[in-house]
C-alpha cells in the first residue's frame, strides 16, 4: 500500500496542511490570562514537542499548570471554498482553542483527538490567528495521567511530565456534506468486512456511498449504496477462496500483515463530493478455553512492554521514530507489544498494522478514586476506543492496570463495580476483542488471567507455570505485589493465563543500578531494575535463562517482557534509550522466539514456589548467528 504522512491514516483526505513547527509560547502559572488578548507571548516552542522536552527548545521540567500557544497561518481563497477544520491529535490535559478571537473548541483528555471548525472565523480574512490554552495541573491525581510524575523529579516508575500539545496539529479542507467517522470491523467467520460510516450535514435525496477494497492491483469489492440517513452500516461480502492456503494469504497476521486499501466516496448523483482513503484487514481474535486465538487458531503471544517515551522528546515522536520502534520490536523476536499507560500516536498503530505487530492498548491511569476520576477515565477511554477500533493490530483492550486508581478492590464494592463496568462498557463498544479489566492481579472481570511476576529465578517460573495444574494453583496461592490474582467471587474458568509483566533485568555498562522496587532502586545513581546483570554476557545469559524457562511454561498462553527500552531511571530495557541494543540483537531474538515443544519437566519439589529470595545464575552459551 502507498504510505502517506497523514496524521490520521484511517481517514485520509488529500487537502490537509501540517501545522507542526515553531509556535509562539508563554507560561501562565497563576492562570491569570483568560482570553488571547491577555496573553504576552515571550518565547517560541517547536510543536508537537512538550515544553518539558529538549526537542521543544524550552526544556523546562518545573511545574507549569497553564501554557499558551499562538500561531499565524496564512489561508487562501481556495481554503475558504469548503469547510476548514483545525485538528489536534492530543493536547494534555484540558484545551481551549480560539481562532481570530473566537472561542471555537474545548476538550478535556490528554490522549485523544479533537477539532475546531474554523470556517466562519476565517470568512473575509487571509490569516488564521490560532491561540491554544492548555491546562495540566501537575498535582491532580484524579485525571488519567499514566506514567507522568506528580513530584518535581521523576522517581520510581514515573517519568517527566508532558504538558500541552504533544501530537500533530493540522488544517483539513472538507465539504459541507462529508464523511465524519469511518469504522471497520472484521468478520472472518463469514468472510465479511463491516463498515460503519457517519455523515455530517443534511442528506439530499440523490446521495450514495461507494466503497472500494483492493489488495495491490486486485479489486476485492466495489459497492455502491444509496444513502438516506446520516449513518450507513453495511457488511461487505468477500469472495471466499476456499482452499486453506489461499485463505491464509488473505488473512492479516504478524507474519503476513495483509492490508486492503479502501477508498470511500460520497456521491451526489454522479459527482464525488467527498473522498477518503483508508485501509482494513480480515482477521479474528478470540479466546477459547485456555488458548488465545488469532484467525481461529491458537496463537502464543510474545509481547514486550513498550512505554512509548524518548529521552529528548518524552511522549512525542516523529513518524520515523514510531516506525523504528515497531521494526526493532519485530527484530527482537516479539510478535506483540503492550503499550503501557499510554494511548499512542495513531501513526504507531499504523506501522503496527503495516509491519505486523499485535497490540494491547492500555488506558493511562489516574491515581485516585472519586467521581471525577471515574467520569474522566470513562469519557477518554470511550474516545480512545472510538479512535482506534479499526486498527487490525489491536487484539486486546486494557482499561486499568495493577489496581491503579482502584486501590481497594478486594474490600471496596464500588471499586469492583467500577472495574466490571469498564469491562462491560468496553465489550459493548467493541465485542470483537478480549478485554482485561485490571491487568496484573485482583481480577474481577476479564477474558484473560494476567499475572505480573518479577521473580528472577527461571526455575521458579517453571514451577509456578510449568503445567496447567501448577498455573491454576499459582493463581490461587500466589501474591505478586502482596495482591491476590483473583478477587473473591470471581469465577476462574479456563481463561488463558498470560505472564503480562516479568523480567525487568537492569544492565548499565560501568554502572551500579539498584535492584527491587522501593526507595533504594530510584536513589541508585545509575538507575534500577527488578534484577541486575553485571556485564553484557551476564545480561544475555540472564535474559536467555528467563525466556527459556518461560517457553517451557505450558500453563501460559503468552508473556510480556519488561521492557523494550531503558526509560529514564528504569535501566531494564533490551535497548538503551537511544534505541541501540545492549547486546547482540540476533541472540536476543533467538531467546525471545524460543521453541514451544512440549516435554516433561522435572523440578525440585523442595523449592519454594512462592518465594522470591533465590538468585539463580545459570551460565548459558549465547546463540550464534548460525543458530537463528
Amino acid at each position: 500500500m502507498k504510505h502517506s504522512k497523514h496524521p490520521n491514516p484511517l481517514i485520509e483526505r488529500e487537502n490537509w496542511r501540517d501545522l507542526c513547527g515553531t509556535w509562539r509560547f508563554a507560561y501562565d502559572d497563576a492562570g491569570r490570562w483568560k482570553t488571547p488578548e491577555d496573553v504576552r507571548f515571550d518565547r517560541e516552542i517547536l510543536v508537537p514537542y512538550p515544553p518539558e522536552s529538549k526537542k521543544s527548545g524550552i526544556h523546562d521540567e518545573n511545574f507549569h499548570p497553564v501554557v499558551w500557544y499562538g500561531l499565524s497561518v496564512p489561508i487562501s481563497a481556495e481554503d475558504q471554498q469548503d469547510r476548514l477544520l483545525l485538528k489536534f491529535g492530543a493536547v494534555d490535559y484540558a484545551a481551549k482553542v480560539w481562532v481570530n478571537g473566537q472561542l471555537l473548541a474545548s476538550h478535556e483528555g490528554g490522549h485523544t483527538p479533537f477539532c475546531a471548525d474554523v470556517t466562519e472565523a476565517a470568512r473575509g480574512s487571509d490569516t488564521l490567528e490560532i491561540v491554544v490554552r492548555a491546562e495540566d495541573d501537575p498535582h491532580d491525581l484524579a485525571k488519567p495521567r499514566g506514567k507522568q510524575d506528580w513530584l518535581p523529579e521523576a522517581h520510581s516508575i514515573w517519568y517527566p511530565r508532558t504538558t500541552g500539545i504533544w501530537q500533530p496539529v493540522w488544517l483539513e479542507r472538507v465539504p459541507e456534506i462529508r464523511i465524519e467517522e469511518l469504522q471497520w470491523t472484521s468478520h472472518m467467520e463469514r468472510w465479511e468486512i463491516g463498515m460503519d460510516v457517519r455523515l455530517l450535514g443534511t442528506v439530499p435525496e440523490n446521495l450514495s456511498l461507494r466503497v472500494r477494497l483492493a489488495h495491490g492491483d486486485d479489486v476485492i469489492a466495489d459497492d455502491l449504496y444509496r444513502v438516506r440517513w446520516n449513518e450507513v452500516s453495511r457488511r461487505i461480502a468477500l469472495a471466499d477462496p476456499g482452499i486453506d492456503d489461499f485463505r491464509n494469504e488473505l488473512l492479516w497476521s504478524p507474519n503476513h500483515p495483509t492490508l486492503m486499501d479502501a477508498t470511500v466516496e460520497l456521491l451526489q448523483g454522479d459527482t464525488v463530493i467527498d473522498r477518503v482513503r483508508s485501509y482494513t484487514a480480515l482477521r479474528s481474535v478470540d479466546v477459547q478455553g485456555n488458548r488465545f486465538l488469532l484467525n481461529g487458531r491458537p496463537y502464543y503471544l510474545k509481547m514486550v512492554l513498550d512505554q512509548g517515551y524518548w529521552p529528548d522528546s518524552l511522549m512525542a515522536a516523529t513518524d520515523e521514530e514510531l516506525r523504528r520502534d515497531v521494526e526493532l520490536t519485530r527484530q527482537l523476536g516479539f510478535n506483540a507489544a503492550r503499550k503501557h499507560q499510554k494511548i499512542e500516536n495513531p501513526r504507531w498503530l499504523y506501522w503496527c498494522d503495516v509491519l505486523g505487530l499485535l497490540v494491547w492498548e492500555e488506558m493511562p491511569s489516574p491515581y485516585r478514586f472519586n467521581n471525577t476520576a471515574v467520569e474522566r477515565l470513562t469519557r477518554e477511554w470511550t474516545e480512545a476506543i472510538k479512535r482506534d477500533a479499526s486498527h487490525p493490530c489491536i487484539v486486546a483492550w486494557v482499561p486499568l492496570n495493577e489496581s491503579w486508581g482502584v486501590p481497594d478492590l478486594p474490600t471496596n464494592a464500588a471499586h469492583r463495580d467500577y472495574v466490571r463496568a469498564l469491562y462491560h462498557l468496553t465489550k459493548t463498544l467493541d465485542p470483537s476483542r478480549p478485554v482485561i479489566g485490571n491487568d496484573g492481579w485482583e481480577h474481577v472481570a476479564t477474558d484473560l488471567i494476567t499475572v505480573h511476576d518479577y521473580t528472577d529465578d527461571p526455575d521458579v517460573l517453571r514451577l509456578r507455570y510449568g503445567t496447567l495444574e501448577s498455573t491454576r494453583r499459582s493463581i490461587e496461592q500466589q501474591r505478586p505485589g502482596d495482591r491476590v490474582i483473583t478477587v473473591a467471587g470471581f469465577q476462574v474458568a479456563e481463561q488463558p493465563v498470560i505472564l503480562s509483566e516479568f523480567g525487568g533485568i537492569a544492565f548499565v555498562p560501568g554502572g551500579n543500578p539498584g535492584k527491587g522496587f522501593g526507595v533504594s532502586e530510584y536513589e541508585a545513581e545509575s538507575g534500577w531494575g527488578y534484577s541486575v546483570s553485571d556485564d553484557e554476557a551476564d545480561f544475555l545469559n540472564d535474559y536467555t535463562g528467563l525466556l527459556e524457562a518461560t517457553h517451557e511454561c505450558f500453563g501460559l498462553s503468552g508473556f510480556c517482557y519488561t521492557q523494550l527500552t531503558d526509560t529514564f531511571q528504569e535501566k531494564n530495557g533490551l535497548l538503551y534509550e537511544d534505541r541501540s541494543p545492549k547486546t547482540d540483537m540476533r541472540a536476543l531474538a533467538h531467546a525471545t522466539q524460543g521453541s514451544r515443544t512440549p516435554r516433561e519437566m522435572t523440578i525440585d519439589p523442595a523449592m519454594n514456589p512462592f518465594g522470591y529470595g533465590m538468585r539463580w545464575r545459570k551460565r548459558l552459551t549465547a546463540p550464534t548467528a548460525s543458530d537463528d
